[in-house]
């Protein structure tokens, strides 16, 4: 239990860290919509599907390496916290169409990376 928790934790500041780089460089390219917030969603997606495919592979990854990559950097990197703040200021700034654009982008691309990522690691 004690493994799994400082891999968890590790993997979460090594996933933050990523967020916040990636939420810095990709600052000025949005231009109004959250694009960092977006792609990071996605690419967490994409990879909590190819190590829930390698985890369900024969002989596929341990238990503590598991924990910190779908836990820890997954779960540090990814952010539905961010998403739905910055869905609420998109409406509130009556951006009704980047708003509702951002809902199927995030939910419907990181249902597919997910998927991606699976069958890919099977």
């Amino acid at each position: 239990m004690i493994t799994e928790m400082l891999a968890a934790g590790a993997g979460s500041f090594l996933g933050g860290s990523a967020r916040y780089l990636i939420s810095v460089l990709l600052k000025n390219a949005s231009q109004g919509f959250p694009l960092a917030t977006l792609l990071v969603n996605l690419a967490g997606s994409f990879i909590i599907g190819l190590a829930w495919g390698w985890a369900a592979r024969p002989g596929g990854m341990s238990p503590v390496l598991n924990v910190f990559l779908t836990a820890g950097i997954c779960g540090g990197f990814t952010t539905f916290s961010t998403f739905s703040r910055e869905n609420l200021l998109l409406l509130q700034q009556g951006n009704w169409g980047l708003a509702l654009l951002y809902v199927l982008l995030s939910l419907l691309g990181g249902l597919a990376a997910v998927a991606g990522g699976y069958a890919l690691a099977r």
